[in-house]
Formats: C-alpha cells, sequence, structure tokens
C-alpha cells in the first residue's frame, strides 16, 4: 500500500464514530452504581401487540424500519385506542428469506393471561387485524423478549444481544429482540408473556435459572421491575411482598386496591395466602444524572420505595 493509500485508510478509522461499548458514562452502569432501585418501573400498559419485522429499526421502532411508515403509525393508533403497547420484535441472529413474519396479542390481566399468535404477508393486513384476543392460535407456553433497540438506548444493545442469544440457546424459538421496553438503565430488561412480568439487570450465565423459574411461573424477586399494567406504587408492592414473604409462586400475591398519594405515601392492598395485607409505599423525587446514555446531564426520576408491610383485619 502506497503511503497516501496508508494516510487515506488512517483518516478513515479515525473519522468512524467511536463502537458502543461498557463504561462508566453508560447509563445502565450508572444506575447500576447508584442503586436506583428496579422496582416500580414498568410500563402501564397490560396487553401487547408484537409484530414481528426483521432487519434493523430507528429509534421509533416498527414505523422506522423497512414495515411500511403510514401502516405503522395506522397500527400504532389502533393499539393505543385500545389500551395496548405496540413492541416490535425480531428473531435473534439470521431470519430466513422465506420465514413468515408473525404477529402475537399478550394479555397479562389477572386470570386473563393468554398469549395468541398467527401470521402475515403484507404489512396492511394488520390494519384489519382484530385486538381483542378473538383470533390466532393460543400459545400456552412463556415467550421472552429481550429488549436490543440500539437505536434508542446503546446500553439496551450492549447488554441486551447477549442475554437475548444466552435464553435462546436455551428456549430456541421462544424468545426475541425487541424494540424499547423502558428503563434504558436497567438493561438488559427482559419481559415474560403472557405473565406481564419484567425484569432488569437480568444476565446471560443465568439464563437457563431465569428460563426454569419464569416456566414455573415464579418471581425472580432480585431482578423484577414490576407486572405490567400495574400503577407503579402497586408493582413495588408486590415486589416488596415476594421478597419479604419469601413468596415464588407469581398468583400467590394479588393487587386489591391502590390508594392516592398522602404526604408521599401510597397505601397498596394486597392478597396472599394469609389473607389481607397492605404495604405503605413511598414515592421520592430522586435526583440523578444520565438517565439515558442520550441524555447524560442532570435529571430525576420516581422511586417507589415500600416502607413495610402489615396484616389487615
Amino acid at each position: 500500500m502506497t503511503q497516501p493509500r496508508r494516510d487515506a485508510a488512517a483518516s478513515a478509522i479515525r473519522a468512524r464514530p467511536p463502537q458502543p461499548r461498557e463504561s462508566a458514562w453508560r447509563c445502565a452502569l450508572r444506575a447500576q452504581l447508584r442503586g436506583d432501585p428496579l422496582a416500580g418501573t414498568a410500563f402501564p400498559a397490560a396487553r401487547v401487540l408484537m409484530v414481528e419485522q426483521p432487519g434493523g429499526w430507528g429509534s421509533e421502532g416498527l414505523a422506522e424500519s423497512r414495515f411500511d411508515r403510514a401502516t405503522a403509525r395506522a397500527v400504532q393508533r389502533r393499539a393505543q385506542q385500545d389500551g395496548m403497547r405496540v413492541q416490535v420484535i425480531r428473531r435473534p441472529g439470521r431470519t430466513p428469506a422465506d420465514a413468515l413474519r408473525r404477529w402475537m396479542i399478550a394479555d397479562s390481566r389477572d386470570g386473563l393471561e393468554t398469549l395468541r399468535v398467527g401470521t402475515f404477508d403484507r404489512d396492511e393486513e394488520l390494519l384489519d387485524l382484530p385486538l381483542d384476543g378473538s383470533t390466532g392460535a393460543l400459545d400456552p407456553a412463556p415467550i421472552y423478549l429481550v429488549c436490543a433497540h440500539s437505536k434508542h438506548d446503546a446500553c439496551c444493545a450492549l447488554r441486551g444481544r447477549s442475554v437475548a442469544a444466552a435464553l435462546a440457546a436455551v428456549r430456541p424459538g421462544r424468545v426475541f429482540e425487541c424494540s424499547h421496553l423502558g428503563g434504558d438503565r436497567f438493561a438488559a430488561n427482559v419481559l415474560v408473556l403472557p405473565a406481564g412480568l419484567l425484569y432488569g439487570r437480568v444476565l446471560p450465565f443465568a439464563a437457563a435459572e431465569f428460563v426454569v423459574a419464569a416456566e414455573a411461573d415464579e418471581v425472580v424477586g432480585a431482578l423484577l421491575r414490576g407486572r405490567i399494567g400495574l400503577p407503579p406504587a402497586a408493582q413495588a408492592a408486590l415486589a416488596y411482598g415476594y421478597e419479604h414473604l419469601a413468596l415464588r409462586e407469581r398468583r400467590a400475591l394479588r393487587v386489591q386496591a391502590v390508594g392516592v398519594a398522602v404526604a408521599g405515601v401510597i397505601e397498596v392492598e394486597l392478597a396472599g395466602p394469609h389473607g389481607r395485607l397492605g404495604v405503605s409505599v413511598a414515592v421520592e423525587p430522586t435526583p440523578a444524572d444520565g438517565l439515558t446514555c442520550a441524555n447524560p446531564g442532570p435529571n430525576r426520576y420516581l422511586a417507589y420505595r415500600p416502607l413495610g408491610i402489615r396484616a389487615l383485619p
């Protein structure tokens, strides 16, 4: 290689943007070092529409992919009007060129936990898809959505992809990389459906144990961010109840009522194996820097901190 070519190659290398990697400035590590609490951070929708779309996604997910943009926005509007969250999904690794794409509808509400699955060929088919759970084949086994949405936050890809690969090695065909689940700083984030349990800081080497717990319908308390569809204080109360009552079965606790904040404290009533329980949850505005990699500056979040649990008459 001549000297001018060497110089040009060196300039091209220097001009490349730095490759994403773990560092002390990444939001996930900063949140871990601060000890940001996981509990109470799952999203509020109890039902999820999943749309399989291989390839890359922009920051907006489905609307910034190979899926038709206008159709994507129409599908998202329909879902939002029906109280559903839309997640774009893809299989870990390469998707076969002739594979039919799947849609899935998960309902995580108490007593209604179901997963329905179908396929589609053309994007516009989803405009007529019934969202009430009346179509599609019932799927009895859990699926695992792992946030790997790099264009939303680098931490999601840095931590999520290795976890998705590890889970897929344990349960092939049941694991999907997905778009933003919320809480970038808790990566790797994993949503188990239809149970509706959202976990954070999942590690790849613990994939087998994680799957065993999920398939036994048990709660992994140390990693639990919350159950989707519930208010944040209720999610925090559930997590606290599982931990302090040494309960692992997901159905062992149910939320009965959630009060309003009084002097920064919300009272949550649970039903447990020994009767009615009350959990007091403090709501604390908490300052923090770098809640996302894209916004490294000062910010704040609401922390939900349970104060105690007691038996109710």
